[in-house]
């Protein structure tokens, strides 16, 4: 049965911002091959600057290739958590999710503060070769925490009603 009202917005919010992280990562992924084949090029060839703003955009798509993959990984269930006991179920296996997701919020609290201190140090610098504003690839850390916050707490709550119901047979 479908969930309704405010739960249910909640949920179908956050599918949809999964989704955009979906389209974002592949995103990324397509628009990195650029600047690292140009890098390529130019270490073999004299036509191009080794030292251009192909490295920065590099660094910059790859840290939001992984902090996107993150919260992608956390949406599903497969970061930053190991399932030593994959033949639990019921209750035990969520109160073992549980245990597991307190580590992962822990994390992401981590990434919430230092990481808007980190990016709070960057609003008015930029880098030296690309001059892109640095605080748009510091963002990611505290975006990343706040998504981990959502989508384990989406889990957690899961969790909390198999604890409370216990599993609930699909039709």
């Amino acid at each position: 049965m479908p969930e309704s009202g405010a739960r249910g917005m909640f949920r179908r919010i956050l599918f949809l911002y999964a989704r955009l992280l979906d389209l974002l990562l592949v995103l990324t992924v397509a628009v990195i091959i650029l600047p690292v084949t140009l890098q390529i090029f130019a270490r073999f060839t004299d036509w191009l600057p080794r030292y251009i703003w192909t490295e920065e955009l590099a660094r910059f798509l790859l840290v939001w290739m992984i902090m996107i993959g993150s919260i992608i990984g956390v949406r599903e269930g497969a970061h930053f958590t190991v399932d030593l006991f994959n033949n639990l179920r019921g209750r035990t296996k969520a109160a073992m999710d549980i245990l597991a997701a307190i580590f992962v919020l822990a994390m992401a609290i981590v990434f919430i503060v230092y990481g808007w201190e980190f990016t709070d140090s960057a609003w008015f610098r930029i880098s030296e070769l690309a001059e892109l504003p640095l605080w748009t690839i510091h963002i990611a850390w505290p975006i990343a925490g706040v998504s981990w916050l959502l989508f384990q707490g989406e889990r957690v709550w899961d969790d909390v009603q198999v604890l409370l119901h216990g599993e609930r047979k699909l039709p």
